[in-house]
């Protein structure tokens, strides 16, 4: 007797779920990742997602930005600054939200921060006019410059507050690009919100990494310390010691991340180190901290980026000593990866919202969750 066609469907419906159900219940059960596509190329009236940034707020949502760009890939034109939230850890999204939109402007580099205290969330932010690229902006023949900007919310990312141009106390007047991020700020002991930053100067070829911060909980935001040359985008973390270490995109000729460290909240810099282990196509990526408890003398940091000279080899890296050693790897995605934002997760958990695709790098923008003894290679069992 032969089966009906609808029967073996809907077998195969029923087996396959069953298989995709137990894989995951696997893949919980080991620590394992499991990924959600959060922005996808070509949806909702985009041509191209890019520069992601996850953070999670007191109430314990995750709030994923991106750059939402119109008119194809490029770093200028009309883009807008994009949202999606989760309630759940990741594993579900909410409808895409448009946070920040002028038109054929650029409104990007999201760059969000959370205050503790308040549980406000601080979203710094960059704006150019749309027709003006980098090389213009850099070379001084734009109409304009690159500006820097701040909104709120205090609503858990659901609305947000009319923008305020910051530029003047964030910028020094020779700087020409500039960029916040990309990926997240932090907050330290002190109270101090910290958002780590990049420019360039006029009549020079010269990338530097900064930090800009505030004292008074979002209320005005000032210009940090300057770190060295060849260093661009970054992201710092503070140690159990209070010392602020910032992880730079490097320009050293040498494919490894440049390193230094401040002792004053990010007002001074430490010289540069190139470290070794670190290994980048020169390209962003992303540090953080993993909570240890208030108490701790742990300086756990969690390190993501394409581990390679080429925009490829997404890993995801665990230092048990603060970036001294780096013993623990993963490798989220063999194939075309790019920018980062990683973020830590309740109950030994860990969030990488990430660029990756198969033909390139910006196919689409990941969230990958997993356990950090998954990432030490310790079962979770």
């Amino acid at each position: 007797m032969r089966t009906p066609i609808h029967s073996l469907a809907l077998s195969l419906v029923v087996t396959t779920s069953f298989l995709l159900i137990a894989s995951a219940a696997r893949s919980v059960e080991t620590g394992g990742p499991q990924s959600t596509e959060v922005f996808v190329s070509g949806a909702d009236g985009y041509h191209t997602y890019r520069i992601p940034a996850v953070i999670a707020t007191k109430k314990g949502t995750l709030l994923a930005f991106a750059e939402g760009r119109k008119g194809g890939g490029g770093d200028s034109g009309d883009i807008d600054t994009v949202l999606r939230r989760s309630r759940d850890g990741g594993m579900t999204w909410e409808p895409l939200q448009i946070v920040l939109d002028e038109g054929a402007n650029t409104l990007g580099n999201p760059c969000p921060v959370v205050d503790q205290k308040s549980g406000t969330i601080w979203l710094l932010f960059t704006r150019n006019l749309g027709e003006d690229t980098e090389a213009k902006i850099r070379a001084g023949t734009a109409k304009s410059t690159r500006e820097c900007w701040v909104t709120h919310s205090t609503d858990d990312g659901l609305n947000w507050s009319k923008p305020v141009n910051i530029t003047a106390t964030t910028k020094a007047p020779d700087w020409t690009w500039y960029a916040t991020g990309p990926g997240v700020g932090i907050q330290l002991r002190s109270g101090r919100l910290l958002i780590p930053c990049d420019h360039s100067v006029a009549g020079s070829k010269m990338f530097r990494s900064h930090v800009i911060y505030s004292d008074d909980h979002g209320t005005t935001w000032k210009r940090g310390g300057v770190v060295g040359d060849n260093t661009n985008e970054c992201q710092a973390a503070e140690l159990a010691d209070g010392t602020v270490q910032i992880n730079m995109r490097s320009y050293h000729g040498q494919n490894r991340r440049a390193i230094a460290t401040s002792r004053d909240g990010g007002e001074t810099w430490s010289e540069i180190t190139l470290d070794p282990a670190l290994i980048e196509p020169v390209c962003q990526a992303s540090l953080i901290r993993y909570p240890q408890g208030k108490r701790s003398k742990e300086s756990v940091l969690l390190f993501s980026n394409p581990a390679s000279r080429k925009r490829e080899k997404f890993t995801v890296r665990l230092s048990p000593d603060g970036g001294a050693t780096w013993p623990f790897s993963r490798e989220l995605h063999a194939g075309p990866a790019a920018y980062s934002c990683l973020t830590p997760l309740p109950r030994g958990q860990v969030g990488c919202l990430y660029e990756r695709g198969e033909t390139n790098a910006y196919q689409r923008i990941t969230f990958a969750r997993f356990s950090l003894n998954w990432l030490k290679g310790v079962s979770d069992k």
